[in-house]
């Protein structure tokens, strides 16, 4: 299974919405350089397909790439149906491993009161960086196993 990286996110701090810097070095065991949430355990790395954005814009709201805070935006594959400890291939050799589908999200996090509601909780994932290298818009990514 094959998808596309669509945008690049980063946010200076937690909680807001992330703006697409087009390319980034993904740090091994941290994540996106410069990211507010870089660092943070096992969710270094936050996905999000288009297609779930989608979801949320057929409601007749407003979003874009980043608005979900997700680093990487992509295309191409289901995302949120990928089990944990699956590896996925981004770009040149970029492999990050699959630690958590969804995520608990707080009672009116900045997020949901900005668009109305929240996917992230229920199709995002997160990803530790297991090899380093840099990612950037139109890079293949790849699910591994």
């Amino acid at each position: 299974m094959v998808g596309k990286v669509v945008s690049v996110n980063i946010s200076k701090d937690k909680g807001e919405k992330k703006h697409n810097i087009g390319q980034c070095m993904l740090i091994q065991d941290k994540g996106l350089k410069d990211d507010a949430h870089a660092g943070f355990m096992h969710r270094q790395v936050s996905l999000l397909s288009t297609d779930s954005i989608a979801k949320i814009k057929a409601k007749g709201i407003d979003v874009g790439y980043g608005d979900f805070a997700e680093n990487l935006t992509t295309e191409g594959i289901e995302l949120y149906t990928l089990p944990v400890g699956t590896k996925l291939k981004v770009g040149r050799g970029v492999i990050l491993r699959v630690s958590q589908i969804g995520k608990e999200c707080h009672k009116g996090c900045a997020i949901f009161q900005q668009v109305g509601d929240c996917v992230m909780p229920r199709e995002g994932i997160f990803a530790e960086v297991l090899t380093e290298g840099e990612v950037k818009i139109g890079d293949a990514i790849e699910v591994m196993q």
